[in-house]
């Protein structure tokens, strides 16, 4: 797995004019960097030698291609589309909601990220998706200042449901 735990690298460089890279100002330790689940491929090229099975399998080899994560202390970025010319960066401060959906017997999983401004962000075939919920969770958790956070998993936690909220 090209992801790396909580215990990553606290410090990125930056590239200077000389050849040299200085190390950056603001230390991101970085959660998870990488592209979605094997899993995920592999089970949907299983599923590819069937007819029906062939646009899921190209889909799959497309994430696989150009799909990447990377979620640190301060943001969560997303990088995917054709040839991976589309990228997606958001800070924990725009995010409202989380919902996830478990894949592959909860080996991996799709996450959806609703933002204030009422956008979606989508993540499919997170590997370790709940280790990734729990972090993202407890990164809304420290910033909110009342520390209840939308999305928070627990009983009337529903997936990609809608949130049992009561209405008053």
């Amino acid at each position: 797995m090209t992801g790396q735990g909580p215990e990553g690298p606290n410090a990125s460089t930056l590239p200077t004019g000389s050849g040299q890279a200085i190390p950056s100002p603001i230390a991101e330790p970085v959660f998870y960097e990488g592209g979605p689940a094997r899993g995920d491929l592999i089970f949907n090229l299983v599923f590819g030698l069937t007819l029906i099975g062939l646009p899921f399998a190209v889909g799959a080899i497309v994430r696989a291609l150009w799909l990447r994560y990377r979620i640190t202390s301060r943001r969560i970025s997303v990088t995917g589309g054709w040839l991976g010319r589309d990228r997606s960066q958001i800070s924990y401060g725009q995010i409202r909601e989380v919902r996830s959906v478990s894949r592959g017997f909860g080996a991996w999983g799709d996450m959806v990220l609703v933002l204030n401004d009422g956008f979606k962000l989508e993540m499919r075939s997170v590997p370790r998706f709940r280790e990734t919920e729990a972090y993202i969770l407890e990164r809304l958790a420290a910033r909110s200042p009342s520390g209840a956070v939308a999305g928070l998993a627990g009983p009337d936690s529903k997936g990609f449901g809608v949130s049992q909220a009561s209405s008053a």
